[in-house]
C-alpha cells in the first residue's frame, strides 16, 4: 500500500488543475479558474446537480481549489469541508474569504473522518476516494457519517478507459511489456502514487452499503484528448495522440469508457 505521505505531497504541490489553470490568489483567479473547470468539464454540473443540497449540512471530502466547494453554499447547502492538503484548505478559505462565503473547514483524513456518526444530510466528492491508499475505509467513513437515507454525490476513476488505455500503450506496450496491469498503470503513471481506477462490479462492491441509484462513464475532455490531460503528463507522445486520437470512433462505439464514474 502506497504510504499517505506520498500522495499528500503531490497533491500539496499543487491542487488538482493548479499547475494548468490557475495563476494566483485573487478574486478574478478563482472565478476565472471556475469558469475554465465547468467549460471543460460540464458533467460536473450535471453530476453535481448542486441545488439539490439546498438546506443539507453537507460535507465535501477534498475540497481541492474550492470550486465545486463554492457551488454548494452558492446552492443552500450548510457547508463543510476537508483536504489531507494545507495547501487546499488555504486556497478555499481564501476563495470564501473573497466570495463572502461560509464552511467549516479543516485538514483531514477521510480515511478517519472527525466527526461524528450520522452528522451530514449528504456528502459529496469528485474524483478524490481513488487517491487514498485504503478507499474502502474512506467509503465506509462516508457511510458512518452520513445520515441514514442521506444523499451522497461520489466520482472515481473507471478502469476500462480511454485514459488507462492509452496510458497502458505508452507505458506498457511501448516499453514492450504488454502484460503490465491496468492496475500498475494508474497507481504509478496517472496522478498520485497510489491512484487506483474501478471496474463497474469493483465500484458496486466499494460501494455495497449504499442504495446505488446511477453509475456511468461518459467520454469527457480528457478521454478525447481535447485539452490538458494532467499536471503529469507533458511531451512528444501527448502532442503526437491528440493528433491522431479517433475521437469520431470512440464517441460512436466507446460512449462508456470514461475515466469518470
Amino acid at each position: 500500500m502506497i504510504e499517505k505521505g506520498k500522495v499528500k505531497d503531490f497533491w500539496n504541490e499543487a491542487s488538482c488543475g493548479e499547475a494548468l489553470y490557475f495563476k494566483g490568489f485573487d478574486k478574478k483567479d478563482y472565478i476565472n479558474h471556475s469558469s475554465i473547470r465547468y467549460q471543460l468539464e460540464p458533467e460536473i454540473l450535471s453530476f453535481g446537480q448542486f441545488k439539490s443540497f439546498e438546506g443539507k449540512k453537507t460535507l465535501e471530502i477534498g475540497v481541492g481549489l474550492g470550486s465545486d466547494h463554492q457551488k454548494l453554499p452558492e446552492n443552500g447547502a450548510v457547508l463543510s469541508g476537508i483536504d489531507l492538503t494545507p495547501h487546499a484548505i488555504n486556497h478555499t478559505k481564501r476563495r470564501f474569504e473573497l466570495m463572502g462565503l461560509n464552511s467549516d473547514l479543516q485538514i483531514a483524513d477521510a480515511e478517519n473522518l472527525p466527526f461524528e456518526d450520522n452528522s451530514f444530510d449528504a456528502v459529496y466528492s469528485w474524483g478524490v476516494l481513488h487517491h487514498s491508499p485504503d478507499t474502502q475505509k474512506v467509503v465506509n467513513e462516508i457511510y458512518r457519517v452520513l445520515k441514514p437515507g442521506g444523499l451522497s454525490k461520489i466520482m472515481i476513476y473507471n478502469k476500462y478507459s480511454l485514459i488507462g488505455y492509452m496510458l497502458w500503450a505508452r507505458y506498457a506496450l511501448l516499453k514492450f511489456n504488454p502484460f503490465k496491469s491496468l492496475n500498475v498503470i494508474y497507481s504509478v503513471h496517472l496522478e498520485s502514487p497510489g491512484t487506483k481506477a474501478y471496474t463497474y462490479d469493483e465500484a458496486k462492491i466499494l460501494f455495497s452499503k449504499f442504495d446505488i441509484d446511477s453509475i456511468d462513464s461518459p467520454l469527457t475532455h480528457a478521454d478525447l484528448l481535447n485539452s490538458e490531460v494532467g499536471q503529469k503528463h507533458r511531451g512528444g507522445f501527448l502532442s503526437i495522440a491528440k493528433k491522431i486520437w479517433p475521437r469520431w470512433f470512440f464517441k460512436a462505439f466507446m460512449k462508456k469508457h470514461g475515466l469518470f464514474y
